[in-house]
């Protein structure tokens, strides 16, 4: 699939996809899902996929792509909130530049319990520089973001995505997701991003029908 724009958190799409244990998934569930271009590459990994957002305006752009997958809903609601959504309800869950628009130990612990038991949570996510390190790192993304942005036509995005201040630094976000997401694998990127991947245990005599 061609992306019809680039932007640092399209760059990061292929890790989420990546991240699809076995390539497929039964159900998945993208949260602020904007126009719906995740969502959209989802649907060939996973048998259904909800994509929710609490932005009317990126709900209708999502909904009037002119080639909506048929396994696609797309529901305006907010993730933090909606009791539609079934707590355990996913085999995989995936949150970009989302994580921030809330307090950071609410959203998290909402995004693990929505995902099923067994299942495979990614967030992508954004830290404020705090140290000399995180400034050093974050210049060395520069020539990176700029030679991607040439390749791929300039960095762009849907008009009127809604836009957050993250106030959280590279080492709290770390040591937080660790705490909340016992066991996760966290890792910064050149690109201004953190990735994090997490699977929920099992409850212990416990099966599991499926997998993702």
């Amino acid at each position: 699939m061609t992306d019809p724009y680039w932007n640092h958190n399209v760059h990061h799409h292929t890790a989420v996809l990546g991240a699809v244990r076995d390539g497929r998934a039964l159900t998945a569930l993208d949260v602020g899902c904007g126009d719906g271009l995740l969502t959209r590459k989802l649907a060939a990994r996973a048998a259904s996929v909800t994509g929710v957002d609490r932005s009317p305006d990126m709900i209708r752009l999502a909904r009037e792509y002119p080639h909506v997958p048929r396994n696609v809903t797309y529901l305006e609601a907010d993730y933090l909130t909606d009791e539609s959504l079934p707590e355990g309800g996913y085999d995989f869950v995936s949150a970009v530049a989302v994580v921030h628009h809330a307090p950071f130990e609410e959203a998290v612990t909402r995004l693990a319990r929505l995902t099923a038991p067994g299942g495979r949570l990614v967030i992508v996510g954004m830290a404020a520089n705090r140290s000399a390190l995180d400034w050093a790192v974050s210049a060395c993304g520069v020539p990176v973001s700029l030679l991607y942005a040439r390749l791929n036509g300039g960095k762009k995005g849907p008009v009127g995505m809604p836009t957050e201040d993250v106030h959280m630094s590279w080492r709290e976000i770390r040591e937080a997701s660790r705490r909340l997401l016992p066991g996760c694998d966290w890792r910064r990127t050149l690109l201004w991003r953190y990735v994090v991947e997490w699977d929920k245990p099992v409850p212990r005599g416990a099966g599991r029908e499926g997998g993702s």
